[in-house]
């Protein structure tokens, strides 16, 4: 499966480790994810020499292509935020996972759109078993 994993970047990388959980349980179930990048921690450097409207385009792109798109909502994002709303257009089943106490916009939290999941973790163990629930539906 095609998978746009989804994470903040200039929001904060407090929970980077579980950016990578999720993504090396996505690669090792055998799925694609072009965003992997996203998850690791050399991605700022990286990112800071491409210009913006590439980066737009091509995210915009990568969701498009998406089966499915996996977010990590913990830390707030003005792009993640608009990658779930263009991915729900298009619609595509968007799973929004946070951390526990995390304050998570209710943008999020209250929102009843078809194949919007949002649901939060206590630890990397129950993140990763709602990441394979969601693939399983």
């Amino acid at each position: 499966m095609n998978l746009y994993f989804s994470c903040s970047l200039t929001g904060g990388r407090r929970d980077e480790k579980m950016y990578g959980a999720i993504v090396d349980y996505l690669l090792a179930q055998g799925h694609t994810v072009p965003t992997a990048h996203l998850a690791r921690p050399e991605v700022m450097a990286e990112e800071r020499v491409i210009e913006p409207a590439e980066v737009f385009t091509r995210d915009v792109r990568w969701v498009r292509e998406a089966d499915r798109l996996i977010a990590e909502v913990s830390t707030p994002s003005h792009g993640v935020g608009y990658e779930i709303a263009l991915g729900l257009t298009l619609g595509k089943p968007v799973l929004c996972l946070y951390r526990q106490g995390a304050r998570v916009s209710k943008m999020l939290t209250g929102n009843t759109e078809p194949g919007m999941t949002v649901r939060h973790y206590q630890d990397e163990g129950q993140a990763l078993k709602l990441v394979e629930e969601f693939l399983k539906r």
